[in-house]
Order: C-alpha cells, then structure tokens, then sequence
C-alpha cells in the first residue's frame, strides 16, 4: 500500500471554525491595538524620552504592524531614527534568591561600617545613661553550706512548738479568766510565815501595793512628768474584765428538722401517685420504641378471651405457655422481694442504728438503788439490757446497798427504767414464787430479809460518759465502793444513794 501526496479536502464544519477563529483573533487584535493607543494619548510624556512627541509616534503606531527594528550606531549604542543615544530599561530580577542575596550585602556593608561616636556636645547623648550590651550573665555554681539546711528545719520545729505552746497557754489563760498567765504566780506568797509571827504586809495585799507597805496608802499621790496622777495600787484600774461567755454544751447549734407524719390514708395516696407515675414513663419509652411491650398477662381464667382461636387450635401447647408464663411471673416476683431483702450484716446494723442515740450535746445519767441482787436470773436482766441498749454503766454489790449506774440517751434511760422499776418483779425469789412475808409471829430479821426493792435515786444529765461496758464490782466494805467511784469521778453517786440506805434503815428500826 502506498501513501498519497495529494492533501486531504477539508471537511465543511472545520472550514467554518477556522473562518471563525481567525475573526475572533483579528477582533481582539484591534481591542489591543485601540487600548494602547488610547494609554499613548492619556501619557504624552511617554514618548519624549525616545524622541518626537506623543502625537507623531501615535500617528507612526498605527501604521507599523512589527516590532521596531533596533539601531545600533559605531560605538554599539542604542539609537532612534534620527540618531540620538537611547538609555533602554535594565530588567531586574526578582527571585527570592537574588533577593536575600542583595538583602545580605546591605546588612555587612552596615556591619562593616564602624559606628558612629557620640560627642558630649551632641544634645542627644546623657552621660549618666550606662550603654551596656545585651550579653547573658553566666551561671555559676551556689554551693550551700554543711548544716545549712538541717539548722533551718530546726528553727521550723522550735517555732511550730513554741506556737502550740503558746496556744495551749491561751487556752488555760481562756478557761481560768485570767489574760496574762503570769499573774497566775502573783496569787501565791513569795516567802514562808510563821503561824505566830504577824507580817508587815499580807501577801495578798503586797500584789497590788507599789512599795509593798501600808504606810504608802497615807501619803500623798505624786504625779507622773505628764502631770497625771499615778494610780495608788498596782494593776487596778477603772476598767472591768468581764469572763468570756460560753455557750452549754447541751444546746445544738444546727437546727432540727421536724418530721412530717403522714396519716395510712395520705401515704396511700402518695404510693398511688409514684406508681402511676412510674407507669406514665414506662408507657412513654414504650411509645417512643426504646422499651419492648410487655407480653399479655394470661391466666387461666383469662385463657380463652385474651387468646381467642389459638386455644381452639392447639389448646395444650397453649396451655403449657399460659402455666410457664404464670411460673416466670412468680419467679420474677420472689426474686424482686429477695433483692429487697436486707442480708443479716444488713438487719443488724438497721437495728444498731434504731437503738443508738447521739450523745454529743450530753449524757442522761441514772443512779439505781437495789436491796437484794443476789439473784442471778436478775443480775442477767440488768446487765443484758443495758448491753442491747448501747449503754454504759457500773454495778457496785455491797450488802442492802446496791448501786446500778446507766448512761445513755433519753430513750435508752426510759426503756431501762421500765425494766428497773415494772418489768423485773423484784419481790421474787430464785425459786420463782413470791419472798415469804411472815405475819406477826416472825421475827423482825426475817421481815426485813423479806424486802425486795428498787429505789431510782437520781436521773440528770452530764457532759460526757464516766464508764464503759457494764461490770459487776463486789466491794466487802464501804470505802471500797466509794474509792471504786471516786476514781471515775463521780463519788457523789454513792454518797447519795448509800445517804439514802442509811436513812431507810434508820427509818425502818
């Protein structure tokens, strides 16, 4: 096969979109054309550099369609047509690296250049100003000394102690009323008197006399350089030093809220109201999509008007799934009570917390007279209970003079006194009937053997607790039950109570 020289004929539609370019390239031409000819108008002086005037070179433009032809003369310079030197533009590079280049040439040239000197007549130049150059301080060593340290913990903890020194003797100062304690050694006599030598001064009167004489009370009152004058006893004064008020301990400082009791009817009412409303939101979610319906409660009485055609269809495997749904609710049920059931650690603090009181504000105090508590059923009421009621306490045994002692909260001391004096039938003896009260033909002995009683010698309320668990003391003697007691700090329980025995006996003889 070979190639024909002849051109291919040109196809209509090319035809047409050539004629049609070369229209559009010939009319934008004449745009630029006509644009720098109106810019040559606007700027006459353009021209005049090159020679002629702005009107000949724009009578000229239009004619020359090429670039202009460049003239050189004999020496190789630039000329136009009629021969003068034409000085062309020196295009000047812009790239960012001709820029920094030229930028670091500038910077050593002022680097280079040695600085200016100030003259002192310059009026700008202050000789007081020190010109000092930005340099870095450097950083040395700091060595700190052996023992540095170790001395400055020590004047730490040598003051944290005298402060709480000083602490501890304001609050001394505080409790006793005096400010300064060190009037506490002005109230004692400085020096040992004979009982039958008479002293010049009492030792009480020497504090407050400036020359510790009597004979200075006579003379006159001098004046101070002021021309006040002085005072006549030492640390009087017409001021008045008032004890600090404190608040008793009894009363609470927070308020307590009242309870609101609620009647059977109202806490229906209230219980109604929060399941309906609980039931509102579960329709709710269920409405909403976030909650499956719940299935059909179905009974076996219910069977046939809930199901319908399926029980006629397949009643025992109807029946089956109504008795398993039946058994599934009951199971859910038992598990619901269980879940709500408290463990047994549970029920017993519930318990403790019922029976505790807050003794914080103060202790109710109750001071028992028994006659006979050689009973051992008796001596395990007393103790037990006060054991379940959170109390504390001491039982001293000491012939017909029996002291028990509680201390609890107002609840605890009004279950204990019903046991004491309702609940435990103290005329009973350890053989379960009543104690043998002879008539006349008994002896006086034997009557007074016969008496069980319980006497409840004082109730009152202390600031805090004097004894811990309840324990049994046997004291052979009187001054052993009341050293028992002094040495709690309260002896007075005994002397009271034993006052008493003392004055029934006397009373009964």
């Amino acid at each position: 096969m070979t190639l024909s020289s002849q051109p291919q004929p040109i196809i209509p539609e090319q035809q047409t979109f050539i004629h049609d370019d070369a229209v559009n390239k010939a009319k934008r031409a004449a745009e630029i054309q006509a644009r720098i000819q109106a810019q040559l108008l606007a700027k006459p002086n353009l021209l005049s550099a090159f020679g002629g005037t702005a009107v000949d070179k724009a009578a000229i433009g239009p004619q020359s369609t090429g670039p202009v032809a460049l003239i050189l003369d004999e020496e190789g310079r630039t000329v136009d047509s009629t021969g003068r030197a034409i000085q062309l533009p020196v295009h000047t590079p812009t790239l960012k690296a001709n820029i920094r280049a030229k930028r670091r040439e500038e910077f050593k040239q002022v680097q280079d250049k040695p600085p200016e000197e100030f003259s002192d007549a310059s009026t700008f130049f202050d000789p007081r100003v020190q010109l000092k150059t930005a340099q870095r301080t450097k950083r040395r060593f700091k060595f700190v000394e052996e023992g540095h340290y170790i001395q400055m913990a020590q004047r730490l903890r040598t003051k944290a102690q005298l402060d709480k020194l000083q602490k501890e003797i304001f609050q001394v100062a505080k409790k006793t009323g005096i400010q300064s304690a060190a009037k506490l050694a002005l109230i004692t006599p400085k020096k040992e008197v004979a009982s039958d030598e008479v002293p010049g001064v009492e030792w009480w009167d020497a504090v407050i006399l400036r020359n510790e004489s009597y004979e200075s009370l006579d003379a006159p009152v001098e004046q101070n350089a002021e021309g006040a004058k002085n005072e006549r006893f030492e640390g009087i004064t017409n001021l008045v030093e008032h004890p600090i008020q404190l608040k008793p301990p009894a009363d609470s400082t927070k308020e307590v809220p009242i309870p609101v009791m609620l009647t059977k009817k109202e806490r229906k009412k209230l219980r109604r109201m929060t399941r309906r409303e609980t039931w509102k939101e579960k329709q709710e979610k269920i409405r909403l999509g976030l909650e499956p319906p719940d299935e059909p409660k179905v009974r076996m009485s219910n069977l046939m008007r809930v199901l319908g055609t399926e029980q006629v269809q397949d009643p025992t495997r109807i029946e089956a799934h109504v008795r398993a749904q039946m058994a599934k609710r009951q199971k859910d049920h038992e598990d619901a009570n269980t879940s709500r059931k408290l463990t047994k650690q549970q029920r017993s603090d519930k318990k403790v917390k019922k029976i505790r009181e807050d003794t914080s504000d103060g202790v109710n105090v109750a001071v028992y007279r028994v006659t006979n508590l050689t009973n051992p059923a008796k001596k395990f009421k007393v103790e037990t209970n006060c054991r379940q009621l959170l109390m504390t306490g001491t039982v001293v045994l000491y012939r017909d003079c029996n002291v028990v002692v509680v201390e609890g909260g107002p609840k605890q001391q009004k279950k204990y006194k019903r046991l004491m004096m309702q609940r435990i039938k103290w005329e009973e003896n350890s053989t379960g009937g009543k104690a043998s009260k002879e008539g006349k033909e008994g002896t006086s002995e034997e009557r007074e053997s016969s008496i069980y009683k319980c006497f409840c010698v004082w109730e009152g309320t202390v600031k805090e607790r004097s004894f811990g668990d309840m324990k049994f003391k046997l004291c052979p003697a009187e001054t052993f039950a009341r050293e028992h007691f002094k040495k709690h700090g309260v002896e007075h329980y005994w002397d009271l109570a034993y006052a008493q025995s003392v004055l029934d006996a006397a009373g009964g003889e």
